[in-house]
């Protein structure tokens, strides 16, 4: 009897399972190239970073990373650069609290040295300079858009 009611409290437990991980969408433009090479290297980069889930089959689900660079030198746009770090994930048991935090950080921390090495890559295949992001906080990241969310009334989406 007891490994029944066991059986039952793992069928019951939270389970977190990564199954795979992709680049899901990769681009690069260097408009200015080659006359870009010749001039004085002083570049602003701006970053945008993006996340987006969405319900799969059964448990699991895919976690969308993009990161977005765009380098100026001067006035000039040196290059851009965008990679869409994707990954499948198997979460089971887990209350929506539990689960939108999952999905808005916890799942976006796994994708994001994936996602800066291959924007690195990238930009040296480009033969620019390494572009070393530092790293991101995903909690507070996820913290300051559950709080802008219940100050203008929204639920969190958890598709």
């Amino acid at each position: 009897m007891t490994e029944q009611n066991n059986g039952a409290a793992e069928d019951n437990a939270p389970q977190f399972s990564l199954q795979r991980i992709y680049v899901r969408d990769l681009s690069f433009e260097a408009p200015k190239s080659p006359a870009i090479f010749r001039q004085q290297w002083e570049p602003s980069v701006a970053l945008d970073l993006n996340t987006k889930q969405k319900g799969l089959e059964g448990d699991f689900h895919e976690v969308v990373l993009t990161l977005s660079v765009t380098v100026k030198n001067g006035e000039e746009v040196a290059f851009i650069a965008e990679v869409q770090q994707a990954g499948i994930f198997l979460i089971k048991n887990l209350d929506a609290p539990s689960m939108s935090h999952t999905l808005g950080a916890f799942c976006p921390n796994i994708l994001f040295p994936y996602a800066r090495e291959a924007l690195d890559s990238l930009v040296t295949r480009g033969s620019f300079p390494a572009l070393m992001l530092s790293p991101v906080n995903f909690d507070a990241l996820y913290a300051q858009e559950m709080q802008r969310m219940q100050e203008a009334g929204e639920a969190p989406s958890l598709q």
